[in-house]
């Protein structure tokens, strides 16, 4: 591989704004590709992929560089020598020593929080969090993730989209366990494609998918989604229920709801599919008593996405997750009462830490003894090859 001065100027520029402007590592790629129209794919997607790889490794290329972590030229070259990417005769890359580079990895590689490049805050709480099964999980959550791709079903059968895209030599695989998901073999922009322009699909993780079918939403049902952002997880009950029903879909930010009126014209979805912006306690009070099913996808650290926002683990806090986990018991409190007795609602997070699942269900249901049962709650790891998640389905009993 040969490296290319603009290109690599452009993963500078854009560590920089990660790292000292704050911003969003996605939001900051975006607008660098916007800015360049004229770049072809490959480059596009080396300043993607490079930019991503210095993210996600920043702590360990740091200390095996031994510079200062704004060091972005040499960030750049600790990623080109860990690749056996030959180094130009630039200046940035002067006095680069691969053999002391490899010297400090030989005693780095025993210790987990600089092997996965992760603060020391977050490897004690997995620590103590998950055990012996956390250095698996942050192992696995450092792995690039996979593109994968839930079928509209509204729209298509998997097998004839899997047809279609073979047809355009777009590889994927049906996994039997994700009955609505296709993972394609190589990573690609698939957003430029008919069929998701069509309506065909969305892009979605596999483990995400499991959530809408844990709730079973059945046809002719009145579900709300209380937590619906952008709507992925709304979309995927619409296909469910057979675009039969009412969905209404709530959020406290409203042009995440605009952004779901979009997908779900896309989709097909928007006569099943009414959205609420949260903006007082009236909303919630409206609708109490009124739900066969409630879906409660609550906010979390994310740190079961962090293969997608590696970036996250720097913006990440100790204190943000204790914040979050009261929004957590707070959603799950107030936003239950919609459900009807009898119906059915699932609490669920990105997140793969106890404290903000299974011990906020445990506390739900203590605080609301004789009103709510546990039916079943599940974990995906990261370590199965997917996004991590929690889901537990509950019934209202009184």
């Amino acid at each position: 591989m040969k490296l290319f001065r603009n290109l690599t100027e452009a993963v500078v520029e854009s560590l920089r704004e990660i790292f000292v402007e704050k911003r969003y590592a996605d939001k900051v790629i975006e607008k660098i590709l916007k800015q360049n129209p004229k770049w072809g794919a490959r480059d596009r997607r080396f300043i993607a992929e490079t930019t991503y790889d210095i993210v996600r490794w920043h702590r360990l290329y740091v200390h095996l560089m031994n510079v200062d972590g704004h060091d972005f030229w040499k960030l750049l070259a600790a990623w080109c020598v860990w690749n056996k990417v030959d180094l130009p005769g630039w200046q940035e890359f002067e006095g680069i020593d691969k053999g002391k580079f490899f010297e400090r990895y030989d005693k780095a590689k025993y210790i987990i929080k600089i092997r996965e490049s992760i603060p020391d805050w977050l490897d004690a709480l997995g620590q103590q969090e998950l055990g012996d099964a956390w250095e698996e999980e942050i192992h696995a959550l450092n792995e690039q993730a996979k593109v994968v791709l839930r079928v509209n079903t509204l729209k298509v059968s998997r097998a004839d989209l899997l047809r279609q895209l073979k047809e355009e030599e777009i590889f994927a695989e049906a996994p039997t366990e994700f009955p609505d998901a296709l993972v394609l073999e190589e990573r690609q922009n698939i957003f430029t494609r008919q069929q998701f322009k069509d309506g065909l699909f969305e892009v979605q993780d596999a483990g995400s998918q499991l959530i809408a079918p844990f709730i079973q939403p059945l046809p002719g049902q009145r579900v709300i989604d209380a937590c619906a952002g952008g709507g992925g997880k709304t979309l995927h009950l619409a296909a469910l229920m057979q675009n039969k029903g009412r969905i209404i879909a709530l959020d406290t930010e409203a042009w995440k709801l605009d952004e779901l009126k979009k997908r779900a014209r896309r989709a097909g979805a928007s006569d099943l599919i009414e959205t609420r912006a949260v903006d007082s306690s009236k909303v919630i009070k409206r609708l109490e008593n009124s739900a066969d099913r409630v879906l409660l996808d609550v906010p979390c650290s994310g740190l079961g996405v962090l293969r997608r926002n590696p970036d996250a683990k720097w913006k990440l806090s100790p204190e943000f997750i204790e914040e979050v986990k009261v929004t957590q018991q707070k959603i799950l409190t107030d936003y239950s009462s919609m459900l009807k007795v009898g119906g059915l609602m699932v609490y669920s997070t990105c997140s793969i830490l106890p404290s903000e699942n299974e011990k906020q269900v445990a506390h739900f249901l203590n605080a609301t003894v004789g009103k709510f049962e546990l039916q079943e709650q599940k974990s995906i790891l990261p370590s199965v090859g997917f996004d991590g998640f929690f889901m537990a389905r509950m019934k209202r009993v009184g």
